[in-house]
């Protein structure tokens, strides 16, 4: 008789990444039993790790689409640590996401991903697109927004210029940005906080260190998009949203607004769609099948 076909090897249920600098970590990945065509590579909001996430990706890959979790400089599976004399910004960041997609490249050639993520993570995604925008089949984001401080609503506005220059302060103070005492993102570098609060005062990219105009290639950016809005999502204002939205103005773009009573939790907000991402979800799929259809 014959042999049974061997199985299929299994994909790896992570994936260690490294940067030119020494920087390694781990991207974790959720396959799920029939992976489709389109993979999300996915970025995190600030100061929260690849692992949180899970839910959300494993929601995804059970609907056949395979989702590589990005893990931060400084947290977690990562070897580095945000301290006086460990620092970094948006430019180093960036390379990480590069070597995060070069090893997906590696392990599945036949993929095609496109690259979304939450607050910071999707800002960070547009960046990552403007660097590298032949890397990816679509962009995606959840819950984001331009930080800039014009873009929030009544004294959201003065609270948020006056976090520019503190964070700054606090961050040079100490060696890094000690996110958990103040409640906003986690241990974080002090080269991003200055990016971050350059961004946010304003209105536009132009982080240290990155060697390209981001304005410029951010305009030239032309892939499938799709914009979640949540619409208790006091981080995110829909004014944020346009002012982001507007720096890339080729997108081919579907946009979305969450309303509370699709969550049982009753509220659409910046972090308690993790815990409820079949809305979220739901949405995703419906447009990964729809930009299918379309590709050549």
């Amino acid at each position: 008789m014959p042999s049974s076909p061997a199985a299929p090897p299994s994909a790896p249920e992570s994936l260690r990444v490294a940067t030119g600098d020494g920087h390694e970590a781990q991207l974790l990945l959720a396959a799920g039993t029939a992976p489709g065509p389109t993979g999300l590579l996915w970025l995190p909001a600030l100061g929260v790790p690849a692992r949180k996430y899970h839910h959300f990706a494993a929601a995804l890959a059970e609907r056949g689409v395979p989702v590589a979790l990005h893990e931060w400089r400084g947290l977690e599976s990562s070897n580095r640590r945000a301290a006086r004399d460990c620092n970094w910004g948006y430019a180093q960041l960036l390379r990480d996401i590069a070597a995060s997609r070069a090893a997906l490249a590696d392990a599945f050639p036949s993929q095609r991903w496109v690259i979304g993520g939450h607050s910071l993570g999707a800002q960070l995604a547009a960046l990552a697109l403007a660097r590298d925008p032949a890397d990816y089949a679509g962009y995606l984001l959840v819950g984001s927004g331009h930080p800039w401080w014009r873009t929030f609503p009544g004294w959201h506005k003065a609270g948020l210029l006056a976090a520019t220059f503190w964070f700054r302060t606090l961050a040079a103070l100490c060696g890094h940005f000690p996110g958990q005492r103040t409640g906003f993102a986690g241990r974080e570098a002090r080269g991003v906080m200055q990016d971050w609060a350059a961004s946010a005062r304003s209105g536009d990219y132009r982080p240290a260190q990155v060697d390209f105009d981001v304005e410029a290639r951010l305009r030239e950016v032309a892939v499938p998009a799709l914009a979640l809005r949540l619409r208790s999502d006091a981080y995110a204002p829909a004014a944020s949203l346009e002012h982001l939205l507007a720096k890339l103005p080729r997108l081919q773009l579907r946009r979305d607004v969450l309303d509370d009573a699709e969550f049982i939790g009753g509220r659409a907000g910046h972090f308690e769609w993790m815990r409820e991402p079949e809305p979220v979800v739901r949405r995703i799929v419906e447009w990964l099948a729809g930009i299918r259809r379309q590709a050549p």
